[in-house]
């Protein structure tokens, strides 16, 4: 039987503390663990998350805990907070390739344990039995975009009625225009950057062939108000800073669609024009950069649905504004370290061999990335 939900009002909803991340870090650790113990990813993971969204230290001593006693522990959390570590234990699960079938089971037991239902734990389940394309439909019977209806288009501008979510809009006019106006914006705004943005990677306006779809044309904004460059690594943070910053514990389908596009490969494309380039999340720094991408997006003001935000009535803003109206909180120095980089940054739009891409024909591609070499 699933440990019961507090009593309404009767919830602990205060950080947690020393001693309770102590514990969280147990059950995540016993619920993600292959045989061997932790991998060396899921060790930088374990230790950047805790330290990023509690600020307290783990340490990783042996000790263990089983799916009965850890909810026992959890009983006074809301389901949001139950959630929220079911989540970091998929996300473990999820950076293992092959996935061993008893790590899928186990993190599944210790949810329902928790009384969690996490539309991602079938997709785990689906990497570990080695059926990538169910996997697929997975990610979108219950992730983000199984939520997705038509009126949720208005934010994209298209003018004509989009097939579904990741649909791309490569005729369409009037949705061009709308993004060329924002070069005539002044050059201080938001709207302005992002034109520059696009003209300076070679990227196509939504509405345009070549174009990306109109909904992953929406964290383009996302790289420019957050401070993310556009490589592959770069890409991990922005779509873990979306991810966190939304309450709608669905968006955490965008964080495993790229750590499986990313990192292990398990899918071969995703949003509609992302294609499979493993192995970045494993890079030197990545977990803390990951981490304290999903740090700034759960200090943001309220729950933020950045990929159904109306970016075109901020476009006149300055990007400090736009932080400000959000509640974007900066970059902490270990990230910075890590080598974060923003979009104008040296560095930001670089992408290592063999994933480079040639130069931009006359009206651009997609060059640089949502290709095969890179992600953006």
């Amino acid at each position: 039987m699933p440990t019961p939900l507090p009593d309404p009002g009767s919830a602990n909803l205060s950080p947690p503390d020393a001693a309770e991340v102590r514990i969280l870090s147990q059950g995540v650790v016993a619920a993600a663990s292959p045989a061997g113990g932790l991998t060396r990813i899921q060790k930088l993971l374990v230790d950047a998350l805790f330290k990023a969204m509690t600020g307290h230290p783990v340490t990783l001593d042996g000790t263990t805990v089983d799916a009965a006693a850890f909810a026992e522990h959890l009983a006074p959390r809301t389901i949001e907070f139950r959630t929220r570590i079911v989540q970091i234990m998929v996300l473990l699960g999820l950076v293992l390739r092959p996935l061993p079938p008893d790590v899928a089971g186990r993190i599944a037991r210790f949810a329902a344990e928790l009384g969690v239902d996490e539309g991602m734990l079938d997709v785990a389940k689906r990497f570990a039995d080695g059926s990538l394309g169910l996997a697929a439909v997975d990610f979108e019977r219950n992730g983000y975009t199984s939520t997705w209806k038509p009126e949720d288009a208005a934010a994209l501008h298209s003018s004509r009625e989009l097939a579904s979510a990741w649909d791309a809009a490569v005729d369409d006019p009037a949705l061009a225009a709308r993004w060329e106006e924002l070069e005539r914006l002044p050059s201080n705004t938001l709207g302005r950057r992002m034109a520059d943005f696009y003209r300076a990677r070679g990227f196509v306006y939504p509405g345009r062939p070549g174009s990306a779809p109109p909904l992953l044309a929406q964290h383009d904004w996302v790289h420019v108000v957050a401070d993310y460059g556009t490589t592959v690594e770069a890409e991990l943070e922005a779509f873990a800073f979306i991810a966190r910053a939304n309450d709608d514990m669905r968006a955490f389908s965008l964080l495993a669609m790229v750590v499986a596009l990313f990192e292990t490969g398990y899918l071969r494309t995703g949003a509609g024009l992302f294609e499979s380039s493993p192995g970045h999340l494993s890079d030197h720094g990545m977990a803390t950069r990951v981490a304290d991408a999903m740090r700034r997006g759960a200090l943001c003001r309220g729950s933020l649905d950045f990929l159904r935000t109306d970016w075109f009535t901020l476009s006149g803003l300055t990007i400090p504004e736009v932080r400000d109206h959000f509640g974007v909180p900066p970059k902490s120095s270990d990230a910075i370290a890590a080598g974060s980089v923003g979009p104008w940054d040296r560095g930001s739009q670089e992408v290592s061999a063999p994933f480079r891409c040639a130069p931009a024909p006359p009206w651009p591609r997609r060059a640089e990335s949502r290709t095969n070499h890179s992600a953006r």
